[in-house]
């Protein structure tokens, strides 16, 4: 690597349109140039002209089927190149404030996909239990013990392969790292294939399903990331007032228990109108879809945050 070459591939990732296509193939999934286009908001013409030269350079690869082009990221190193530049970002100064932002942005800090393994919180947890049962050694680098290389193999062959069984990805979210590799692999396509995990819409996100909440307990031990409920809820204005933080909505009111160190200002209340709505968890909007200006009718059992 010389440094015109790493100025070269540094200056093709700094492009706010190929690093969003970037980004959104981390789901390990071929996408067309059109939702790519759609995805990044940009002219399909112009999502044409940056997949090009992605390309050219060899971070993504292309094949035709029919009348539609797919592309994908290249490789696994390609994959943990990104990721791990996105663990290197400064958080940002505040949490987003739109309804899409934020619950796109807690969605993926909950649980994701990282190319072909699991990531965000669930991905280190799930990490962390297999060090603590014995089954991975992080003692230098992360290997498979002979007891973990049994277990993963309870769940298909990890097979000879030009990349290692296992290997730590610097998780963006969490600042940690998160298994990947072979046995990685592995794992996040028997979770899915069990329906352990399902995606939250056409993202990168995922939640655990009940089955999986059940399954992972007894893999793996109890664990936040797979026993508790998503966090977050629905944040919205009232009228003149501003909802305060309700964790967990009861009653036909939505009134719950206050959070931590927050001030209640006034609750949503049946027959009230939602004024603003700020964010929502990507669970409990699917359940509730409180939108701006909708007449309340009902409780919000999702609960209500500020």
């Amino acid at each position: 690597m010389t440094a015109p070459a790493l100025a070269r591939l540094a200056t093709l990732l700094a492009d706010t349109t190929r690093a969003s296509f970037c980004l959104a193939l981390l789901d390990g999934r071929a996408w067309t140039a059109g939702e790519l286009a759609g995805h990044a908001g940009v002219a399909p013409a112009t999502a044409t002209e940056h997949l090009h030269k992605l390309v050219a350079a060899g971070l993504l690869t292309e094949h035709r089927q029919g009348r539609h082009r797919y592309v994908r990221l290249a490789d696994e190193r390609v994959a943990h190149l990104i990721e791990d530049l996105a663990a290197h970002l400064s958080p940002p100064p505040a949490p987003p404030r739109t309804l899409r932002a934020a619950t796109v942005s807690a969605a993926l800090a909950r649980g994701r996909t990282c190319y072909d393994h699991l990531a965000g919180r669930l991905g280190v947890a799930v990490t962390d239990a297999l060090d603590r049962g014995g089954l991975l050694s992080r003692t230098a680098g992360f290997t498979l013990t002979p007891a973990g290389v049994t277990w993963f193999e309870a769940f298909g062959p990890l097979g000879p392969s030009r990349r290692p069984a296992a290997r730590g990805c610097l998780d963006w979210t969490e600042r940690r790292e998160h298994l990947a590799g072979a046995a990685g692999a592995l794992l996040c396509r028997h979770f899915l294939d069990q329906g352990w995990v399902t995606r939250i819409g056409t993202g990168r996100a995922i939640r655990v399903t009940p089955p999986g909440t059940e399954a992972l307990t007894d893999l793996l031990g109890p664990d936040p990331a797979w026993t508790s409920p998503a966090d977050g809820a629905v944040a919205v204005r009232v009228g003149a007032g501003r909802a305060g933080l309700v964790d967990g909505g009861q009653g036909d009111d939505g009134v719950g228990a206050l959070g931590d160190g927050l001030v209640a200002g006034v609750a949503v209340e049946v027959g009230g109108r939602v004024a603003r709505v700020d964010h929502v968890d990507a669970d409990a909007g699917e359940e509730l879809g409180v939108h701006e200006g909708e007449h309340v009718d009902r409780g919000l059992a999702g609960g209500i945050a500020e």
